[in-house]
C-alpha cells in the first residue's frame, strides 16, 4: 500500500565527477555538478599522509541552478610527495557535506629551473629545481666570466622539487648566471645582485 505522504530527498549538490592531474608543480582539481541547491561554496581541503585535512582555498558556488556546471581550482602550493584532497560543500544556511577523498602523486613530469626569487636579490636569493626521476644534481653560480662563484648542490637526488638558499654576501654586485645538470638536462639562468 502507499502512504500517505512521500519522502522527498533534498540533495543539495549533485557532484558528477571529481579529478586531479599534475602539472609541473602544481595540483588541478575539477569537478561538476549536475544540480545545485543553495549552493554557497566549495571549500578545496588538503592532506598528505601524515597530517589532517587543511583548508587551501575555495570556490564561489552557482547558488540553485539544474544545469551542469564545471569548476577547477589549482594548487600551487605542494612539494612532492602523496596528497589527499576533498571539498567541502557548503549551503547559504551554513550545513556542509563532504566529497570522497582522492589521491595525488604530485611529482615532477619533467626537469625544470625556475627563476631565482627574489630578483634582483641582496644579499639572498631562492633557486627551485624539478627531477622527474633519481639523478645526480650540480647546481653552481658563476660570474659574468664565466668564473665558478658557488656550488650549491653536487650530489644524487630523488625525484622531486627543491629549493636552495643562495646567499651572496660576499660577492659584489652585479650579474650572476646559474646553470643546473641533472642527467641529460642542462639549463642556465641569469640573476642580478644588487647592493
Amino acid at each position: 500500500a502507499l502512504s500517505d505522504y512521500a519522502i522527498e530527498w533534498q540533495i543539495p549538490v549533485e557532484l558528477t565527477s571529481f579529478r586531479a592531474s599534475v602539472q609541473s608543480n602544481y595540483v588541478v582539481l575539477n569537478w561538476s555538478t549536475a544540480t545545485e541547491t543553495n549552493n554557497k561554496m566549495f571549500e578545496i581541503e588538503r592532506r598528505n599522509e601524515n597530517s589532517e585535512f587543511v583548508l587551501v582555498g575555495f570556490v564561489e558556488g552557482k547558488g540553485t541552478t539544474t544545469e551542469s556546471q564545471e569548476y577547477s581550482y589549482v594548487d600551487r602550493d605542494v612539494m612532492t610527495g602523496k596528497y589527499f584532497y576533498r571539498l567541502k560543500q557548503i549551503d547559504f544556511d551554513g550545513t556542509f557535506g563532504y566529497t570522497d577523498e582522492i589521491e595525488v602523486d604530485a611529482a615532477p613530469v619533467s626537469f625544470s629551473l625556475e627563476q631565482n626569487y627574489p630578483n634582483p636579490f641582496n644579499p639572498s636569493t631562492k633557486i627551485t629545481y624539478s627531477i622527474p626521476n633519481k639523478s645526480f644534481v650540480t647546481l653552481k653560480v658563476y660570474d659574468q666570466l664565466g668564473s665558478e662563484v658557488a656550488e650549491l648542490v653536487q650530489e644524487e637526488k630523488e625525484a622531486g622539487r627543491y629549493e636552495i638558499d643562495f646567499h651572496a654576501s660576499d660577492l659584489s654586485s652585479g650579474i650572476y648566471f646559474y646553470k643546473i645538470e641533472a642527467g641529460e638536462f642542462f639549463q642556465t639562468k641569469k640573476m642580478l645582485l644588487l647592493k
